[in-house]
């Protein structure tokens, strides 16, 4: 590893990077969201629903917030631009990110990718402009994750050609629905399609809720879901059905058609992979959601930094000054690999969004190979965003002292706000266990059925084609490896190539020793296939974290190389080590175990981390400041009077009182 730390960055370098493709969304959003746009404390709910509502309507057209839409109904059919848009309010306010999310996200791009031109036609200009305003009622009381089980019936009558929609008891209530309580006009519903006496699995139906006057319509019982922790500006709701008639044409038929005589058809048979086809379509959601969580955690991230650099606390003996926080160690443990971390999600997002832009962008065939690579790498990315989220910005908090407590220095609100997102727009813990089943697929579609694989040692040689698929630099990153020595003590661990083989390793080594436990258990449990997976279960989670993480390594890889100023370019990869290292040093009890690392070098790492910090310390500021947030929607008290107390300081120092000013 070099001696010296990165030289003099030029900070428009570092954005432009940061910014990427779409810098254009990025920089409308830093030029027309001002004070008004930013969180109130202390409203009421109410208070705060009212805001947001009357915010929705006044967010410039030009921010891209329903830029995928078609452009011949009023959007950009940019996907990439609404989901950057999504990330950019998520650093104003959080509500209203999420507001606008279920808006044009999730009600508005049901209709797009569920229905047909005749909805189109009819809903999507009232949707985009905001005078529709609508909710995606999915989730049910008892069936939250296990969409594919939902309770709720839409039963098909030829003799009057509409639909009955019911919900047969509380559990079956829809539950959480953003837009419900307050705004909603319309509802897609998600409920099992019956028709002849036959049940055809679950589809969607477009639903008014509410009359002009925002009464609930005959048969509708709207509720709302009460006090939240967060997102108080964003009207969480309960709905249920008693036997609701919806008329035959409002059912979203992409997918499912019933004609009039009731009979049904669908351009793919199997109901299973048609539900998933369909879900499939509305991946978008939870890119937004991941890609929101690492918004705020950068906020997050640069108040703390910014207060780290201007608070001091204790002094060294001789020293006129006492000491800033981030010169201590243990603050720059806290800080810097979270803050690389957050760094390395931040390309591996970055190209999630273009992969899944080009993939939506045309209206051809889809590929479904393409498709459930997409959908696997936006859940387990989401998973790992939401839960770095959780806890960096409590880590920031924490950093701040008891000034990160108070609700003038944001923190408190990004901590409410996200906290949610574990398990918003799929359960993290469910959307890794999705993860690890599209790992496993690949050796079923090649293979054939889990006991059927035959020897062991010929599924391992086919692991790097079938499972360790790569969306970028896929040259450069085998190059890396190839080049690393046979012999372990033979290369630093700063070598790119030994990191990105460690990475490798560690998910195919997890994911082989899954695959045989799985087949020893279809060997004493062939009658029990539940408890044959639920006996592995915490394997396979270690396998899709271990897979997110090759990915994401993978994606700052390529995100450097695509690096076009060598200053930046050599701060990149000193970030990019910090992250590499971090993940191999809290793993490294499995490294250890499974002979990855020998002792001495476990020792090296963490003594090597420590160096990567001194030599990341001076970048500090730079790093944070890369990200471009605003001062306005820091909107962060203690960043506003730390330069008055920094004045104040300097004239005990002078007059030679050691006391610190009181926080």
């Amino acid at each position: 590893m070099p001696s010296h730390a990165p030289g003099p960055i030029d900070l428009a370098r570092l954005q432009e990077v940061l910014d990427g493709p779409w810098s254009a969304v990025r920089d409308a959003h830093r030029r027309h969201l001002d004070a008004r746009f930013l969180p109130v404390h202390g409203e009421t709910g109410d208070q705060a629903r009212a805001r947001i509502t009357r915010l929705l309507a006044e967010l410039p057209v030009e921010l891209g917030t329903s830029a995928a839409f078609p452009t011949e109904y009023g959007g950009q059919s940019d996907v990439g631009a609404s989901i950057v848009a999504s990330e950019m309010l998520a650093q104003v306010d959080l509500s209203l990110m999420v507001k606008s999310g279920v808006q044009w996200g999730l009600f508005g791009g049901a209709v797009v990718a569920l229905g047909t031109r005749r909805h189109h036609d009819a809903y999507l200009r009232d949707i985009i402009s905001g005078k529709l305003l609508g909710c995606f009622a999915m989730t049910e009381t008892g069936h939250g994750s296990d969409v594919q089980q939902l309770r709720t019936t839409c039963t098909y009558d030829p003799r009057t050609q509409t639909f009955d929609l019911h919900t047969p008891h509380q559990a079956a209530r829809k539950d959480y629905i953003g837009n419900a309580a307050r705004d909603g006009r319309m509802a897609v519903v998600f409920a099992q399609l019956i028709t002849g006496g036959r049940r055809h699995g679950v589809h969607a139906w477009l639903v008014p809720i509410r009359d002009a006057q925002g009464n609930p319509l005959p048969g509708v019982t709207i509720g709302d879901a009460g006090l939240k922790a967060g997102l108080l500006g964003v009207d969480n709701g309960r709905i249920t059905f008693d036997h609701v008639t919806v008329p035959r044409d409002m059912l979203l038929d992409r997918y499912g058609q019933v004609a009039p005589d009731g009979s049904y058809s669908s351009p793919i048979e199997n109901d299973s992979r048609r539900f998933f086809t369909m879900l499939g379509t509305l991946v978008r959601g939870r890119v937004s959601v991941g890609g929101a969580a690492s918004a705020a955690t950068k906020s997050a991230l640069t108040i703390a930094v910014r207060y780290g650099d201007i608070r001091r606390q204790f002094g060294t003996p001789g020293a006129d000054r006492e000491v800033l926080l981030n010169d201590y160690l243990a603050h720059q443990r806290k800080l810097l690999p979270a803050l690389a971390t957050t760094y390395a999600y931040h390309f591996a997002q970055a190209e999630l969004v273009a992969a899944l832009h080009d993939a939506q962008r045309g209206d051809g065939p889809v590929d479904e190979h393409q498709q459930r690579e997409l959908e696997s790498r936006a859940a387990g990315l989401k998973a790992a965003q939401t839960w770095h989220a959780t806890r960096t910005i409590q880590l920031c908090r924490e950093a701040c002292g008891g000034a990160g407590y108070l609700a003038e220095n944001r923190l408190p609100g990004l901590k409410a706000d996200t906290d949610v997102f574990t398990t918003f727009e799929g359960d993290n813990t469910v959307l890794l266990q999705m993860v690890a089943k599209g790992l496993l697929t690949g050796y079923r579609d090649e293979f054939g059925s889990l006991d059927g694989w035959g020897r062991a040692s010929f599924v391992a040689d086919q692991v790097r084609e079938m499972v360790l698929e790569r969306t970028a630099a896929r040259s450069l990153i085998q190059r890396l490896i190839s080049a690393v020595p046979g012999r372990d003590e033979e290369v630093a661990v700063t070598d790119r190539g030994w990191q990105l083989k460690v990475f490798e390793d560690r998910e195919r080594h997890l994911l082989e020793g899954a695959i045989r436990r799985l087949r020893g258990g279809a060997n004493t449990k062939k009658d029990h296939p539940f408890d044959i997976f639920n006996d592995v279960q915490d394997h396979l989670l270690a396998v899709a974290a271990a897979h997110v993480d090759r990915v994401t390594l993978e994606a700052f890889v390529a995100g450097i190389e695509s690096t076009p100023d060598p200053a930046v370019q050599e701060l990149l990869s000193r970030v990019c080590d910090l992250y590499a290292l971090s993940v191999v040093e809290s793993n490294k009890g499995w490294l250890l175990e499974h002979g990855r690392l020998t002792p001495a070098r476990s020792k090296a790492i963490t003594s090597v981390v420590n160096s990567l910090l001194k030599e990341l310390r001076p970048q500090l500021r730079t790093l944070v400041d890369g990200f471009a947030v605003p001062a306005a929607w820091l909107d962060c008290a203690i960043l506003r009077e730390e330069p008055d107390r920094q004045e104040t300081m300097a004239a005990h120092d002078a007059a030679g009182d050691p006391r610190t000013v009181p926080a």
